[in-house]
């Protein structure tokens, strides 16, 4: 059985392999700042969420 090789896609060149060069872990907002997810530089929509107390289930449905 031979081993597979997972090849991981760059994200930032597209059809190019990921190199490891790091340039997608730098801040859009301060390129001398590595990104710690601080979603400055997305607007409120793209992350806003909403809190889900209850789920109800449909009692006719046995899945």
């Amino acid at each position: 059985m031979k081993a597979k090789i997972i090849v991981k896609e760059c994200i930032i060149v597209d059809g190019a392999e990921c190199d490891g060069c790091g340039f997608c872990n730098i801040c859009d907002l301060d390129p001398n700042k590595i990104c710690d997810n601080c979603m400055n530089c997305l607007p409120d929509s793209d992350y806003k969420a909403i809190i889900i107390d209850k789920i109800i289930m449909d009692k006719n449905n046995s899945n």
